[in-house]
């Protein structure tokens, strides 16, 4: 384990049913696909972002790997060998060595796992690699699935952020504040006695 997070190397990191990776040009018409769909949409907060193919949205992925600030790296679902969304360590706070944690799955990496096999793969990285202490997150009360996902992994709800957003939908959605530490996962290493 390093004593200090290194967030310019962009490892691949592999799972029984994930691989975790820089993105890639062949990985933009299914994260275009994912950014499109509505449930990504709602259960990210963000209802109004419109992707584009030949601009921001794709310039956004394609310089990921020239990040020194961040981790963001492509879920393949390793049985069809296609991209299924994201997973990305952020809002880096080497004082503290702490950061954020956020993902994202379209449609096809929905409802199998994926999810729980990327989040303790990065997470993993997150203490065993880059040294860090703490690894945080909010979800929307709207979406138990990943909430549930989190704490399948050792995530601990701390509070509540009440009204943090709105939506047409729904009105105003609470968001849980999650945290993981270093000390816990050394304990459990993403499979806690839930």
């Amino acid at each position: 384990m390093t004593t200090t997070a290194d967030f310019s190397v962009k490892p691949t990191l592999t799972g029984e049913r994930v691989l975790l990776r820089p993105f890639a040009e062949e990985d933009l018409p299914a994260m275009l696909a994912a950014l499109r769909d509505p449930e990504v949409l709602r259960l990210t907060g963000s209802p109004r972002y419109e992707p584009d193919e030949d601009g921001a949205t794709r310039t956004w992925y394609l310089t990921r790997a020239e990040q020194t600030d961040r981790l963001d790296l492509a879920v393949v679902d390793r049985a069809t060998g296609r991209c299924v969304g994201e997973v990305v360590l952020n809002e880096w706070d080497p004082d503290n060595r702490s950061c954020n944690f956020r993902t994202l799955f379209g449609p096809e990496g929905r409802g199998r796992g994926l999810g729980t096999e990327a989040c303790r793969l990065i997470v993993t990285h997150a203490f065993e690699t880059l040294g860090l202490n703490r690894v945080s997150l909010g979800v929307y009360a709207f979406n138990p699935r990943a909430r549930r996902a989190y704490e399948k992994v050792g995530f601990v709800a701390e509070g509540t952020e009440r009204e943090a957003l709105w939506t047409e939908e729904d009105g105003w959605v609470d968001s849980t504040y999650m945290s993981v530490l270093a000390r816990e996962w050394a304990v459990h290493r993403g499979h806690p006695a839930v």
